[in-house]
């Protein structure tokens, strides 16, 4: 699934026609699930009833059949709550929970009462969120076993923070009980080869065929073939996204979205930084349409 991206417009507002486009064009792809409102799509910037906004609208445009996804960056349990409750009602199939970390990050028991707590609201499953890089915390691995065994609700995890052997550990001590998914695009040939479900990436934007080939391929046990396409994925993805968020929006433009703006204090590449960039991009489009 791509992390999608979310595009605002001048003003800072939702830009719901362009969303429309970027899920109808990724459905055409063969995409067919959608995280909405994760870290690359600015999920901690969205104010009450945004992410309600961005499911309909992609409920309008695509019906029933994808699998929706929905970020939750609430810091205290009760933000938590409401933010599931408004992916519930916006039609989103379960909800991605970024650890909270303003108040209790290293604090490892508070995170898991955290999650414990958020798992007795009845509502719909949920997955553990591990994105390090954004966070400046990274979810123990004995933690996201403990909750994904013993917390009925919780039913998966994306782990962002690009070292397979931890996903290998969770798949292992797991099973078949949950879905595993790396976040780090770097990371998914060996995540999934070890046990991973799949991927959901921010790569999956501007390169969603790639992402399949590199799952695909490990999954059926190819080792030379995932490999490959894991270099070309890293390639690029090295290419995009050392350029943080504007790298991965001007390649998702390049690729045919409409990505539209950030919200501030994000801010989009300079000119003088973009132009090589929408060069190279144009070099390997193929890559990102194929």
């Amino acid at each position: 699934m791509p992390a999608l991206v979310t595009p605002f417009d001048e003003h800072g507002d939702l830009d719901l026609d362009a969303h429309r486009h970027n899920v109808a064009t990724l459905s055409g792809r063969g995409v067919g699930g959608f995280l909405i409102a994760g870290s690359t799509g600015e999920g901690p910037y969205l104010g009450p009833g945004e992410r309600h906004e961005l499911l309909v609208a992609t409920r309008e445009e695509l019906g029933d059949d994808p699998f929706l996804l929905c970020g939750v960056a609430g810091e205290s349990i009760r933000q938590a709550v409401e933010h599931v409750a408004e992916a519930t009602e916006g039609g989103a199939d379960a909800a991605l929970v970024l650890t909270p970390t303003s108040l209790i990050r290293g604090d490892d028991g508070a995170v898991h009462a955290f999650y414990v707590g958020l798992a007795a609201v009845d509502r719909i499953p949920l997955l553990l969120y591990s994105v390090p890089r954004v966070t400046g915390y990274e979810l123990p691995v004995d933690a996201a076993v403990d909750l994904l065994r013993h917390q009925a609700r919780i039913v998966g995890i994306k782990d962002s923070g690009g070292q397979p052997v931890r996903i290998q550990q969770m798949a292992t001590a797991v099973g078949d009980g949950a879905w595993i998914f790396a976040g780090s695009s770097a990371a998914v040939s060996l995540s999934v080869a070890g046990g991973g479900y799949g991927a959901i990436t921010a790569s999956a934007n501007y390169a969603p065929t790639l992402v399949r080939e590199v799952v695909d391929a490990a999954r059926k046990g190819g080792a030379a073939r995932a490999a490959d396409a894991q270099a070309r994925l890293t390639r690029l993805t090295q290419l995009v996204e050392t350029r943080g968020l504007a790298g991965i929006k001007l390649a998702a433009e390049v690729a045919g979205l409409r990505p539209g703006r950030s919200r501030a204090p994000l801010a989009p590449l300079s000119e003088t930084a973009a132009e090589p960039l929408r060069r190279q991009l144009g070099v390997l489009r193929s890559q990102l349409l194929g």
